[in-house]
């Protein structure tokens, strides 16, 4: 079932039970997207993303980057990540992203899939330090890819394709009873970067005892 449509109302759910996600369509055009593509292809601290599994450290092809509110450490894939001040450009996006959600956001985990042989396996996004039933919307730049969801139980499939400058929020009990992935594909051969602006629990309760970045540019 692919569910990409521009005509679909913003407010829909597009899940038919245990949780929301919705889907907006595109937020910025081809011209802010293709700006944005390249101005974080080249501004943002990229580095390759690392996971301990079974005990050994692997390092992906794919890379990643952890912006946020606060300086503080983010844990994953049992690897533990120090947040990085916001940049203009993502202070911009998180704005927009706010506006058009109506959630608000602390952080912001980016990834960089240089081609359609890299791609994320099934999971969730279910870390403790994550805010419990909290939105996480997912801001799409550079080429488009199939994004999936599965039901834990149910096994039901429900797809997207995102494409440049389109955005999907998931919230509410998403996380607990879906997983979802990034297939690979051998027909995409350009960059994809996308933003995940999500909501650290941690911060919310210990903001005193962190160092604000929100003014901080590099």
């Amino acid at each position: 079932m692919d569910l990409f449509s521009d005509n679909n109302p913003k407010n829909i759910n597009h899940l038919p039970y245990d949780g929301t996600v919705n889907f907006y369509g595109f937020v910025l055009n081809q011209q802010e997207a293709d700006y944005y593509y390249h101005q974080l292809l080249q501004s943002i601290e990229w580095k390759n993303d690392e996971a301990i599994i079974f005990g050994k450290k692997v390092i992906t092809k794919r890379k990643v980057a952890w912006y946020a509110d606060f300086s503080f450490s983010y844990t994953y894939s049992n690897v533990t990540k120090q947040a990085l001040p916001w940049t203009a450009e993502l202070l911009i996006l998180k704005q927009l992203v706010e506006k058009v959600t109506g959630e608000t956001y602390n952080s912001c985990l980016l990834n960089l899939y240089h081609d359609g042989t890299e791609g994320m396996a099934w999971h969730s996004d279910g870390e403790k330090d994550l805010k419990k039933n909290g939105a996480i919307a997912s801001l799409s730049l550079g080429a488009a890819r199939k994004f999936l969801f599965k039901h834990k139980s149910t096994k039901q499939i429900v797809s997207f394709i995102l494409d440049s400058g389109s955005l999907l929020v998931m919230k509410d009990e998403t996380q607990s009873f879906w997983l979802h992935r990034l297939p690979p594909t051998q027909v995409v051969h350009s960059p994809r970067i996308n933003l995940t602006f999500r909501t650290i629990a941690p911060i919310l309760n210990n903001k005193s005892s962190l160092l604000p970045l929100i003014n901080c540019f590099h």
